[in-house]
């Protein structure tokens, strides 16, 4: 869930001046190198790092007008993180010479523009300067949160900031990281490289605290449950060595009586019980693998009210399944746990057996 937040927008960290932020207007926009970039490209765990200009304009369109997003990009970085060539449901995605821009389609039903017309874009540019122009529409893109598909409007970054008059400015700088763990040392790298410039970078969970929020209940939720089946599962395994145990009391007797030390008897037992407990957690990884196997390979797409849920989050609606061997093994440990656990019961009650009692009974 969190993979998909940060590769549908945001990315794991953020580069920006600082306090845009706090306040986000095209004055507070950063300046640049390529060796900036570089520098930043090169920390370890950084898949890429991505520059962008994001501010408002106004789109439209014979006699409509929508506030809408503009979104400067480099088109061959970027689809690295959002990907939108892959979004393109009609139309070509931009070359980075393009002058023409890429709208979301909901902003395009809501104009009635198609490819091929023309938008015009009217904002305001860096230190108070116009920002005026008549954009040929290249292609359609789809996103997956209403919020982003009714107002964006994709361009290439350099004519990003021919148009906002930027010359080598950037709003943001936007960093992929190979896996979210990395977020921190990433941080600590880029504030090394920045030094005392007037820079400041920042993490996804600052950007996304609704994400957060929601992924802090989903894990409380996901521990309940998960207590509940191993309260469950202990039950289970319980019963059985309890059963065990009471239908061989006649068995122990014989043996403690013919001179079997209770303490190999013990030890036996509970390989058993080992044994018993390997075999149910082998079977039920064999039996689940080729499941979760399929659902890898094809997540469940939602198709209720929950697709409204996901996309108010900016995620899209689909559920995918891990195949990390950590959500294998993880278990194995945890019923390996509760079978040593349980098994002091039927060691306690060989120690306590009384042989001739229990041959009678």
């Amino acid at each position: 869930m969190m993979d998909n937040a940060v590769k549908f927008y945001s990315g794991h960290v953020q580069v920006h001046k600082d306090g845009y932020w706090e306040e986000k207007i095209i004055d507070n926009s950063l300046s640049y190198t390529d060796v900036f970039i570089d520098e930043l490209s090169a920390i370890e765990g950084v898949n890429a790092a991505v520059p962008r200009i994001e501010y408002f304009a106004l789109a439209a369109f014979e006699s409509k007008t929508r506030p809408s997003l503009v979104f400067g990009v480099d088109t061959e970085k970027e689809s690295f993180i959002t990907g939108i060539q892959d979004k393109i449901v009609s139309g070509e995605y931009l070359d980075s010479t393009d002058k023409a821009v890429l709208i979301s389609s909901g902003l395009a039903e809501y104009l009635n523009i198609g490819v091929g017309d023309s938008i015009i874009l009217i904002g305001q540019g860096f230190h108070g300067s116009n920002a005026v122009g008549l954009y040929p529409v290249k292609g359609l893109v789809k996103f997956p949160g209403p919020d982003q598909n009714n107002r964006i409007v994709c361009m290439p970054v350099k004519e990003a900031q021919w148009f906002y008059r930027l010359d080598q400015r950037l709003t943001s700088i936007a960093l992929l990281l190979n896996e979210s763990d990395q977020t921190d040392n990433v941080m600590t790298s880029v504030n090394n490289i920045i030094g005392d410039q007037e820079l400041k970078p920042i993490n996804w969970e600052a950007m996304m605290p609704d994400l957060v929020q929601m992924v802090r209940l989903k894990h409380a939720s996901t521990q309940k449950m998960t207590m509940v089946l191993y309260i469950v599962i202990g039950f289970g395994m319980f019963g059985t060595f309890l059963m065990m145990t009471a239908e061989r009391k006649y068995e122990f007797g014989i043996l403690i009586s013919i001179g079997m030390k209770r303490a190999k008897l013990q030890f036996t037992v509970f390989m058993e019980i080992l044994m018993m407990s390997l075999l149910g957690v082998v079977s039920g990884i064999l039996i689940s693998i080729g499941i979760i196997a399929y659902f890898y390979a094809n997540p469940v797409v939602l198709s209720t009210k929950l697709v409204d849920v996901y996309e108010s989050y900016g995620i899209e609606p689909v559920i995918e399944f891990a195949m990390s061997p950590f959500i294998f093994y993880s278990q194995a440990w945890a019923i390996f746990v509760i079978a040593v656990i349980l098994s002091f019961y039927p060691l306690l009650a060989l120690f306590r057996l009384q042989p001739v009692k229990a041959m009678r009974e």
